[in-house]
Formats: structure tokens, C-alpha cells, sequence
């Protein structure tokens, strides 16, 4: 944190992160600080029975006038103010004709130039990232869209923190769709950050949002995923794009209640089923990330689940169970994720990242998205049991079926 963020954050506490296109501002009685600095600077100098004058000290009001305000003029005020005080004491104490007193004046004057020139570039700084937020929030809200509360047959939430405070935006993706397949998201983490990261994640987004209502089938759909993500990153010219690829984790949950999972290399959804212990819903085989074979040689395996009614899924990136205290202790996010899971799936997330931020104890070094599925049909689109509405039918060990 800067100088400036850190005295703000003492007056006027943390500068909330964010509307777009907004900057934090100093409260309007900070604009008395300087005034105050004059005044004690004064009364030392009157109390202190010595020889010895204080008077250079005022050189630091002008300074303090440059970081409480935003208007560029309020350093130069300030400074015609300090000049002013600054004859005074010098005519009280009987200096106006020593070098100290001269050499104060001279200091006052530089000091207010630069705390205006300062606060001059300052301001332009403030509009050049206040003009960048709102292009990065632009650019979120059309590559990574909010998500409705209810999608077909599930209830869902996303919460989504980049690395960067000011960028907003990432190599993490989320998307989920509602098709005639039924229900369909992906979490993934692209390898690397900046932008040559949010082009690969666009591209990939744009690819699931196609390939998700076209393939009856989730393998297939990460073999498309797989061909446009090489496409991408031939058609690419940023530095490291040869060495990028993408993790990701792809979901479907079917109208019968069954949730296919297909898995590239990515951190196991995990399953909060009631009070029953979080279970990671690992695959028996795994496949390397994408970008790391030849396309045509994705061909993940499909692992089947049966959701019952109110089961929640929720699928993450490595920002958050990488995230560590000061003492190096990973984010225990299976233990934590069942003191977190009361209420709507947007406030389970909301608490799990204000845990997650308490365990690190400061801004998360990394990319972190948070997708929660709360498996809830309409009554309209129930079947049978809806506890259990594919259990009783299909063959499975531990809760799962894996199909190739």
C-alpha cells in the first residue's frame, strides 16, 4: 500500500473497491489537516523557550495539502497560507532578516510547486485508471456474464475476484448455459495472466457457449473446446503463447437429475449433500489440460452422478484452495466449504470468500472463481422421489458412474 493509501485508510478507512470508474477519495475534513499542522507547528514554537526556531517545519504543510486534496489549487493556497504564518513567526521571534527564515520561504514555495504539479499528475492517473475500470468492468460483463439465479433445473451463483484489484478481469472463465441437453457450465483457469490470459479465456468461452447447445454429448464438447483452443492459440502472437493452456472442469446436469463431469486437469468439483461430509468428485482417469495434446486426442471419460434434491455442487480454480496464510497452510476449502453452506448459493459464496480472505489475511496473490449449482427442479419437472430421482436406476460405486 502507498503512503497515501495508508494515511487514507487511517482517517477515513479501507477505500471500498468498487464502482467502475471510481476512485477513492479523502473525506472533506481531512482538508483541515493542513490548517492543523500550521497550528501546532505555531504553538511549538511559541512554547518552546529556546533560541532555536521551528519555523522550517512549515514546509510540510504545503506537502500534506498535496495528499489531502483533490483540487490542484489547494497546494498553492495552502502554501500562500504557510507563507504568511511563516513572516509572522519570524517577525514574533525577531529572524526576518536570518537565513533560516529566508531559507524556509524559498523551501515553501518549492514544496507548494511540486505538491501542485503533483496533484496535477495525480488526477490524471485517477481519470487514466478510473477510464481503464470501467473498460475492464465493460469487458467482464461481456466475456464473463452474470449469472441468473435460476438456470433450468438448478439454482447457481458465481463469485469471481482477479488478482489485480483494478483489472477485474482474469485468466479464470465461468460460464453456464440452459440447453435441450439440460444444464451446462464450465470453470476453467488459464494458465498465465494480463491479456494474452483473457484472450484464450474468450476464446474458450466462446466456444463452450456453442459447443454446449450443439453436443448431445460433454466429451465432445471438450473436444471442441479443444480445436478452438488451438486455433486461438496459433492465430495468437503474445509472448508465452506456446506455452499456454487452459484447465477446466465441464458440468452438465441432465432433465433425469444424472450430473455428467468431464475434467481437464482442473481441481474436483466437490459434492455438499446435506450432512453428509464434502465429497471431491474425482475421476477415476484423468486427461492433461487442454492445449497440451493434439485435439484429436481429447477424449475424456464422462463421470456420472445422481443428484438428489437441494445437492450443491461447486466448482472452483486453484486461487482459492492455493490461497495461504503468512504461515504457508493452503486454504482448507473441503473442511470450511459445510460452515459456510446455510442460505441462497450466492450467500454461501459470499461467505466463503470473505473466509478465504480472512485466512490469507490480504489481497489473494491469484485468480479465484467460485461456481455453486444447487440441484433444485421446479415441482413442474419432477419425477418420481425427488430426493433420489436417478439412483434407483442406474448402477453406480460410491455415488458415481464413469462412461467413456
Amino acid at each position: 500500500m502507498s503512503a497515501t493509501g495508508w494515511i487514507r485508510e487511517r482517517f477515513a478507512g479501507p477505500t471500498p473497491g468498487a464502482a467502475p470508474g471510481t476512485t477513492g477519495t479523502w473525506p472533506r475534513t481531512a482538508l483541515a489537516l493542513p490548517f492543523i499542522g500550521m497550528v501546532l507547528v505555531v504553538a511549538l514554537d511559541y512554547v518552546s523557550n529556546t533560541e532555536v526556531t521551528v519555523e522550517p517545519a512549515l514546509t510540510a504543510v504545503p506537502a500534506l495539502a498535496a495528499v489531502v486534496s483533490r483540487r490542484t489549487w489547494y497546494p498553492l493556497a495552502i502554501g500562500l497560507c504557510t507563507e504568511a504564518v511563516a513572516f509572522l513567526m519570524a517577525a514574533y521571534s525577531g529572524s526576518l532578516g536570518e537565513s533560516v527564515h529566508s531559507a524556509t520561504v524559498f523551501a515553501v514555495v518549492l514544496v507548494a510547486a511540486i505538491g501542485w504539479v503533483s496533484a496535477t499528475l495525480r488526477l490524471r492517473q485517477e481519470k487514466a485508471l478510473a477510464d481503464a475500470q470501467l473498460v475492464a468492468s465493460i469487458a467482464r460483463r461481456v466475456l464473463l456474464r452474470p449469472v441468473p439465479e435460476r438456470v433450468g433445473t438448478v439454482r447457481a451463483a458465481v463469485h469471481y475476484e482477479a488478482a489485480a484489484a483494478h483489472a477485474r478481469i482474469g485468466g479464470d472463465l465461468y460460464e453456464v448455459v440452459n440447453t435441450r441437453h439440460g444444464v451446462r457450465a464450465v470453470v476453467g483457469d488459464v494458465r498465465g495472466k494480463g491479456l494474452g490470459a483473457v484472450e484464450t479465456a474468450a476464446a474458450v468461452l466462446g466456444a463452450f457457449r456453442e459447443a454446449a447447445h450443439q453436443e448431445p454429448a460433454l466429451d465432445r464438447v471438450a473436444g471442441w473446446l479443444a480445436v478452438s483452443l488451438d486455433r486461438a492459440l496459433h492465430e495468437n502472437d503474445h509472448p508465452g503463447v506456446e506455452e499456454e493452456f487452459v484447465t477446466l472442469v465441464l458440468i452438465g446436469v441432465r432433465p433425469d437429475g444424472i450430473a455428467e463431469i468431464v475434467n481437464c486437469g482442473h481441481p474436483s468439483p466437490l459434492l455438499l449433500r446435506g450432512a453428509e461430509p464434502v465429497r471431491p468428485l474425482e475421476l477415476a482417469e484423468t486427461v492433461p489440460p487442454l492445449g497440451v495434446l493434439d485435439p484429436v486426442d481429447v477424449r475424456p471419460p464422462v463421470h456420472e452422478v445422481p443428484l438428489r434434491q437441494g445437492d450443491r455442487v461447486l466448482l472452483f480454480t486453484d486461487g482459492v484452495i492455493e490461497a495461504r496464510d503468512r504461515a504457508g497452510v493452503f486454504y482448507p476449502l473441503a473442511e470450511r466449504l459445510p460452515h459456510c453452506a446455510d442460505g441462497r448459493p450466492a450467500d454461501v459464496l459470499q461467505r466463503l470468500h470473505e473466509d478465504v480472505v480472512r485466512h490469507v489475511g490480504r489481497q489473494l496473490g491469484d485468480d479465484a472463481a467460485m461456481l455453486l449449482l444447487q440441484y433444485d427442479p421446479p415441482p413442474a419437472a419432477g419425477q418420481g422421489d425427488s430426493r433420489d430421482p436417478a439412483s434407483s436406476r442406474l448402477p453406480h460405486q460410491n455415488g458415481a458412474l464413469t462412461r467413456h
